[in-house]
């Protein structure tokens, strides 16, 4: 394949094809890859999960997605050609992935992430997906090799395993500069359905925002709600834990932490917004229905938090005044002196983060 661009004359000038591995590490197609997971395919968007994953037979994993339906999609990359054993790989993933049920997908999404949210809960945004009906996490799984050259032996080996049910895919790229040095990828999908990705490079892993970086991304409605929560955790010494979209409100004892509710800036999935942490809740603290029960029912008088399957919101799209702000923060209050009442199961640290 050659690319071209017209100048002002029209005339053709021809873009210089290089090779990837000359100028990049695979590290680097994986920035590539994980910062644009809506290209993985045309006709659905794909949610990364996970990056260089390590498996019960110690190999790592370049990728890890899901798509809408809940499936897990496991992503090989090469910056070359593919070497003969390159199916023989992502067999391999497959079989490690096949086995993890919700809870370990949950826990390495939280881990790539830093986020306290569910996965569910993440899945469920970021696919705007409104139905109160369930995703089957990890029924089946999809399998997608990306390289610049996608050699014929692998091409064959995969064209036949399509056709006996396997859902696998091979993506091939072509890296050109132009005489300016812009860098521009073309790309084909050589088994499977119509794919295509796009080039942005970014860091290694998904960066944590901070207090200040949160408050700098808010409207004036979400500034001032925002800004009486973090002098209420102040004021509590409460545990801020921060991902990197937004933040968790947890509270802290020497059993471990809970966390009381999320909130998230306005170019999150989730809008600007607070969620509860009802599962959190239900997990970590002991005898938690009636807790909840009560947290749900005194939110729900506040007439701003709206129902999100089985935890509410509250889309700070609107001006709120400070009796509705400190209404909602005397329900946390009490919710905090409940869970001392009730105390934490042992051992409640949660998921490390790393």
């Amino acid at each position: 394949m050659r690319l071209f661009t017209l100048d002002e004359k029209g005339k053709m000038i021809s873009y210089k094809e290089i090779k990837f591995k000359d100028e990049n590490r695979e590290s680097d197609l994986e920035n590539l890859l994980e910062t644009n997971p809506e290209y993985f395919f045309e006709s659905s968007k794909i949610l990364n999960i996970g990056r260089q994953i390590t498996t019960n037979l110690n190999s790592f994993i370049d990728l890890l997605g899901i798509d809408k339906s809940g499936n897990t999609v496991v992503v090989e990359l090469k910056r070359n050609k593919t070497p003969r054993d390159t199916i023989a790989q992502l067999l391999e993933y497959a079989s490690f992935i096949e086995n993890l049920d919700y809870a370990q997908l949950n826990e390495i999404y939280q881990n790539y992430s830093g986020e306290d949210t569910s996965l569910e809960d993440y899945h469920q945004q970021y696919f705007q997906n409104e139905s109160d009906e369930k995703v089957s996490f990890n029924k089946f799984s999809k399998l997608v090799i990306v390289a610049q050259e996608i050699t014929k032996e692998i091409k064959q080996t995969a064209q036949y395993l399509r056709k006996k049910g396997l859902d696998i895919y091979c993506l091939e790229f072509r890296y050109f500069t132009t005489r300016a040095g812009e860098k521009i990828i073309s790309s084909d999908v050589v088994v499977g359905e119509d794919e295509f990705i796009r080039q942005k490079i970014e860091s290694r892993s998904l960066p944590k925002v901070n207090e200040k970086q949160f408050r700098k991304s808010l409207d004036e409605n979400g500034l001032k709600v925002f800004a009486k929560v973090f002098s209420f955790a102040k004021k509590n010494k409460l545990l801020l834990r921060w991902g990197s979209k937004g933040f968790s409100l947890n509270f802290e004892s020497d059993n471990g932490f809970v966390g009381l509710f999320f909130g998230y800036p306005p170019e999150s999935v989730f809008k600007q917004s607070i969620y509860t942490g009802f599962e959190e809740i239900n997990k970590k603290v002991n005898n938690p229905e009636e807790l909840v029960e009560f947290y749900r029912s005194n939110l729900e008088k506040l007439d701003f938090f709206a129902t999100a399957k089985t935890n509410l919101k509250w889309v700070i799209d609107s001006e709120y005044n400070d009796e509705q702000i400190n209404n909602f923060l005397k329900i946390i209050e009490k919710v905090i002196s409940k869970i001392k009442e009730n105390g934490l199961h042992t051992s409640s640290g949660g998921i490390m983060i790393t």
